[in-house]
């Protein structure tokens, strides 16, 4: 039987650009096989782990006991020794650890060792990017601090990336980014991107720069066809995830490098969609859940007469609010159904979602589905907002707010003149791919405000997963907020597996 091509993955997080080019199969067997992934975020490691023991069992041989962990039906340490061979393999796969300058000879020594001498393999992973995006600058320069921006460590992780390509020498590496990057400027205004990709392509010159050989890599775009002497612009680096089957609107740099004594042929661009994926296509079957009350005692009674009191409340009579609008606000309360529940680890359903790559019909269920809470005030905006959308068909900004409903925080009248977050209450929108899911989506819920006004609440985990297409038995360890966290920073495993075919036509290809 032939051989799985093997794959080291670093940063790698909760594993989702692993897990798609580990589920690109050909007549049923996997194509590719991981064989070291390294991360060392403590619950992003358990979850990795967990789905690397899922891995060493083939399709339709896979453990019932797995399922039950997944029910909560047994812990973890019960399901690892009912498979002590497996446990360990996928123990030995999933490592815990920092990539950093400190461990770098350790870290060589167990790339080598996985790789068992191996020649054609690929590396895969991308740098923390939090640095490097929008968001993240704004947060770290605070008041206007730029050398707390210039200096902090993430900007220089990319060169863990470096030293395992000149270490190792790859015949082919995935590299994956923020769009922000693009715009980043290190010192004054020498950019970020020009000195990644220099380093990229020459990686020695950075850490062997008396090397006998130079090593060289060629670097392509997924998004754009190459022509031969071509050059490629930065923006070509961009991968609209949308507008590749993935029901949301993520923008992410990818890199491909193929090493130049193997190069035969550019990689080809990723097939673009027929149509875009909306959001109510992968999370519209989940089970309907209603949102908790914080700051005040919750049940199912008090939540249904928050969300009912909307119908008489103060700013519905506001003049900023048309006629139309206030009719459709008081026309959904009635909709009201006190008998939701906040969801559970896992929901029991025999309802499932028609695609096939979500579905496993063994599972029986729905896991990481549970509602946050949120205070009263942010019930009624949460409302306002999913039924001011489903009627204007776009997320409402401040500015189309009730003055009664606008938050008591101090930049309000900022993002109100359009400086700053003025759609700081985003509701993803019927009808259409989901806005990005980040990171922040561990902090609040007000960017992820789900477009059924009758649930009045955020997405859950496993809609966050839904929209970037992690299959429902892939289950996310640790708390709620760390759940959200590992699902923010993945990449989506179908945009991964949908490269997979690609690097893999290029790695046969250069034989």
């Amino acid at each position: 039987m032939k051989k799985t091509i093997p794959i080291i993955d670093i940063f790698a997080g909760p594993g989702g650009l692993g897990e798609g080019f580990s589920s690109f199969t050909k007549d049923g067997k996997p194509l590719f096989g991981i064989k070291l992934s390294i991360e060392k975020d403590e619950t992003a490691h358990k979850t990795l782990e967990l789905r690397a023991f899922f891995r060493q069992f083939p399709n339709g041989n896979k453990p019932l006991e797995y399922y039950q962990y997944l029910r909560r039906g047994i812990d973890k340490d019960t399901l690892f020794n009912k498979y002590p061979k497996e446990a360990a393999l996928a123990r030995k796969e999933a490592w815990k650890k920092e990539l950093k300058k400190g461990n770098r000879e350790v870290i060589k020594n167990r790339i080598e060792e996985a790789l068992n001498g191996a020649s054609n393999w690929l590396l895969i992973g991308g740098p923390p990017c939090q640095a490097y995006s929008l968001a993240g600058r704004s947060r770290i320069r605070g008041k206007n601090n730029q050398r707390k921006y210039r200096e902090d460590r993430r900007h220089f992780l990319y060169k863990e990336y470096l030293q395992i390509l000149s270490d190792h020498q790859p015949p082919v590496f995935v590299m994956e980014n923020v769009k922000g990057l693009l715009s980043s400027k290190r010192v004054r205004t020498e950019s970020t991107f020009d000195l990644i990709l220099a380093d990229l392509e020459y990686p020695n010159n950075v850490y062997r720069k008396n090397a006998e050989e130079l090593l060289h890599y060629k670097l392509f775009s997924l998004s754009k066809e190459y022509i031969e002497g071509s050059q490629l612009e930065p923006k070509d680096y961009i991968i609209r995830s949308e507008d590749y089957g993935i029901p949301q609107a993520r923008h992410r740099i990818i890199i491909v490098g193929i090493r130049s004594d193997i190069y035969k042929s550019a990689p080809s661009p990723l097939k673009k969609a027929q149509i875009q994926v909306p959001i109510d296509d992968v999370i519209g079957d989940l089970p309907p859940l209603r949102s908790g009350l914080s700051k005040q005692v919750d049940s199912s009674e008090e939540w249904f007469n928050a969300v009912k009191s909307i119908s008489n409340a103060k700013w519905l009579n506001n003049k900023s609010v048309s006629e139309e609008l206030r009719r459709a606000i008081i026309e959904e309360t009635q909709k009201i159904d006190a008998r939701l529940t906040r969801g559970a680890p896992f929901i029991a359903t025999k309802k499932a979602i028609n695609i096939e790559w979500f579905v496993d019909d063994l599972l029986n269920g729905i896991c990481n589905h549970e509602s946050r809470s949120h205070i009263f005030e942010d019930l009624h905006r949460y409302f306002f907002a999913a039924v001011f959308a489903n009627l204007n068909h776009r997320s409402p900004t401040l500015n189309d707010f009730p003055s009664e409903l606008l938050p008591k925080h101090e930049n309000v009248q900022e993002a109100l003149d359009g400086s700053k977050f003025n759609d700081r209450f985003r509701v993803q929108v019927s009808g259409r791919p989901s806005t990005t899911v980040v990171s922040h989506i561990s902090k609040d819920g007000h960017y992820y405000i789900h477009y059924d006004p009758s649930q009045c609440r955020s997405l859950t985990v496993r809609e966050a997963a839904r929209l970037q297409t992690f299959p429902d038995n892939y289950f996310f360890e640790g708390n709620r907020t760390q759940q959200y966290h590992q699902v923010g920073n993945a990449v989506p495993p179908l945009l991964a597996n949908k490269i997979a075919e690609i690097i893999y036509n290029v790695l046969e290809g250069s034989k």
